[in-house]
């Protein structure tokens, strides 16, 4: 009994993990489509991967934890075209880099000086990031009607959020498949869509994992730190302060996971800050979430990954940008428990700024951030005249 107990605790199904369930869709999907468009990648592998190592981080956290793509490495393989071998061994070296980092300890020495301030500043910054691309890209994606239907579906949305009779995620996901289906119905073959793929194992070459080191790897690493693993590990405690997860737990899955991807054909992934908002604020509160989230993409690996593109039109970008959308505004709410203090404020806007509007802007924000947090007061008056 105790031990059913415990299970039902950590994984548990219901509407509102259903509904949590779609929380990240809107980041995950368009780069997940990008990354196999650019690059030719096995579709198959990428989402049957993308789906197992989702059911892993369900069962190993039991909390709302998912898998993500890496943000820089999915931008940098979707505008330069990266090789297949180059996106595998890119991967590898993050794990063997992230794994260093758990078991000597470093990743908890950085995240011992990285003030709390500063994770606020990097969730607010990756927030505006978010809520940019849900506006700009997504909502704007499907002319005047997707405008409506974006509109309903975020002030439906609004009314709803933190309903857990009626979690909003499942109605504004059902509107969006009504309204494919009405607008974009002669885009649909079903019958010719339908087949089953399993995944091919693959090896990267040391010359892969030596360049993808040095395109991928490289700018992917700070960003990871900040924001996959520290504001990760923040927001894990926001959300479950009982469960204790450490720093060390999560960047050494994060290292296990990547180690895996690549000898599979999946793409590179990480767990992130902005996931677990989305899961969280639509309703999840256990890994069931994570493990509904993660049978999705194994569906669509092993049943329709052959016309990947056609099926996945199912879910509209106006609906994926509210998503999104909600998902930004949540991360940059947390900015709430700093705000009583100016020179904490100050701090975390800057971090923000940086972070959105430079090269390597997560690790310049970080360094900015936290030396300015070590500073005393009376010289940061002194430099930026705060009063």
């Amino acid at each position: 009994m105790n031990l059913l107990k415990e299970i039902k605790t950590r994984i548990r199904f219901d509407r509102n993990e259903f509904s949590g369930a779609f929380g990240d869709i809107g980041t995950d999907l368009p780069l997940i489509i990008g990354m196999i468009v650019a690059s030719g990648l096995n579709a198959s592998n990428v989402l049957i991967v993308y789906g197992l190592m989702q059911l892993l981080s369900a069962i190993i956290y039991g909390i709302p934890m998912p898998v993500q793509p890496l943000k820089a490495v999915a931008m940098i393989v979707i505008t330069q075209k990266i090789a297949p071998g180059v996106i595998y061994g890119g991967g590898f070296a993050i794990g063997i880099i992230m794994l260093l980092f758990s078991i000597t300890g470093i990743i908890n020495l950085i995240a011992k000086y990285i003030p709390k301030v500063v994770v606020r500043g990097i969730q607010f910054g990756l927030g505006i990031q978010l809520a940019m691309i849900a506006l700009k890209e997504y909502v704007a994606s499907d002319s005047i009607s997707g405008y409506f239907l974006a509109g309903g579906a975020f002030i439906f949305t609004l009314i709803l959020l933190g309903n857990r009779k009626y979690p909003p995620a499942i109605f504004i996901i059902l509107a969006g498949i009504v309204y494919a289906i009405i607008f974009h119905f002669n885009e649909f073959n079903l019958s010719e869509a339908i087949s089953i793929n399993l995944p091919t194992l693959y090896s990267p070459t040391f010359n892969d994992i030596i360049t993808g080191f040095l395109i991928l790897a490289l700018p992917q690493i700070p960003l990871s730190i900040g924001n996959s693993i520290i504001a990760t590990h923040q927001i894990s405690n926001d959300y479950f302060p009982e469960k204790k997860i450490s720093i060390k737990k999560i960047s050494f899955t994060y290292s296990i996971i990547n180690l895996i991807n690549p000898f599979l054909g999946g793409i590179p992934t990480c767990h992130g800050s902005g996931g677990m908002a989305g899961h969280y604020i639509f309703g999840a509160r256990t890994g069931g979430s994570v493990v509904i989230y993660g049978m999705l993409y194994l569906i669509l690996g092993i049943f329709f990954s052959g016309s990947f593109g056609q099926v996945v039109k199912i879910f509209p970008l106006p609906i994926l940008g509210v998503i999104l959308l909600f998902e930004g505004l949540t991360l940059m709410i947390f900015i709430k428990d700093i705000i009583d203090s100016k020179k904490s404020f100050f701090i975390a806007l800057l971090v923000a700024l940086i972070a959105c509007g430079l090269p390597y802007g997560y690790l310049i924000g970080m360094i900015v951030g936290s030396v300015m947090f070590y500073i005393s007061d009376e010289k940061i008056k002194n430099y930026f005249k705060i009063k």
